[in-house]
């Protein structure tokens, strides 16, 4: 089982048809065998991966490579670089169409309305907010196939990275309307947060231990479930006052919905290193980035809802 809910075992082909061998036994066994063509050597590490405190069990557990996606054996394999750039095409993508999105939201001056600071209150519409709808399906349609389809990731992952955009900036904007300077305050907050769990995953402060796994993946889906719950109970009037509110409740909530994306981040890097230590193929490089971009646009839009609620 991969570390993300969303870089699946489909990912890494792993359907147990090898023995229940980890990805360096099996490729051990291929060299004593003589297989086919030469494989590249393995990574520094790379040989003892299943021994190493349990931390790689979601890449060993059930089986080796399967023939989904075999090793990589003409030298072009999954590696940190490949993955950094992947992941700045996609937030180039991103980028762009958060501008539009942005731009197609009006905003205008409400006259004579300030709020309890004296700033001006403004009015945010949107002329054709079906589209939020669309890019919003769209957008999960995408994930659900690149789950399943990682060698198309370079191509979905530009077409999530439009749809999300869109979404992000035109949600930006409401925000920005509602609350001036809080896309830039969340825009930063998302990034030092990001820097911040690099660090300590780099210094091994935090690990991708297996109970480490089990707790943030539990809690992820947790909180999905729970969302959708609200979201039912919204179309129907029925949303509980706290779970959008500037209340204490509130904000330890979006509190710890925070805590728990970024901690999402640990997983990330983690099967990135995974990833480049095996020898994975190098498409696995934009497999990667668009398993770091959901994070990173779920950890944003958090960071949005708990600067407005403190605002509030």
């Amino acid at each position: 089982m991969s570390r993300n809910p969303i870089l699946t075992d489909k990912a890494f082909g792993l359907d147990g048809s090898n023995g229940g061998q980890s990805p360096a036994q099996e490729w051990q066994r291929a060299q004593s065998m003589g297989a086919g063509q030469p494989t590249p050597p393995a990574p520094p590490g790379a040989a003892t991966t299943a021994t190493m405190g349990g931390a790689d069990a979601a890449l060993s557990r059930g089986g080796g490579f399967g023939a989904g996606i075999p090793t990589a054996t003409d030298g072009k394999v999954m590696t940190m670089g490949g993955v950094a750039a992947a992941t700045l095409v996609f937030f180039a993508f991103l980028f762009t169409a958060a501008a539009v999105g942005w731009t197609s939201v009006s905003v205008t001056e409400v006259v004579g309305q300030f709020d309890q600071n004296g700033n001006q209150i403004y009015d945010a519409t949107m002329q054709r907010p079906w589209l939020l709808f669309v890019a919003m399906i769209a957008g999960l349609g995408l994930a659900v196939v690149t789950a399943f389809k990682p060698r198309l990731a370079k191509f979905t992952g530009i077409a999530y990275s439009l749809c999300q955009g869109y979404l992000l900036g035109a949600i930006s904007a409401f925000y920005g309307a509602q609350f001036p300077g809080i896309v830039a305050q969340a825009i930063i907050a998302t990034l030092g947060v990001f820097l911040m769990m690099l660090v300590l995953y780099g210094l091994r402060i935090l690990r991708a231990t297996p109970k480490f796994v089990k707790g943030v993946i539990a809690a992820t889906f947790g909180i999905a479930v729970v969302y959708g719950i609200m979201l039912i109970a919204n179309l129907f009037g029925w949303g509980e006052s706290f779970w959008s509110s500037g209340s204490p409740l509130g904000i330890v909530i979006s509190l710890v919905v925070v805590t728990v994306a970024a901690l999402n981040l640990i997983l990330d890097f983690d099967f990135i290193e995974r990833g480049q230590q095996m020898g994975l193929p190098r498409y696995m490089d934009w497999y990667a980035a668009f398993g770091l971009l959901v994070t990173l646009i779920w950890l944003y839009l958090e960071m949005l809802r708990l600067l407005a609620r403190l605002r509030q």
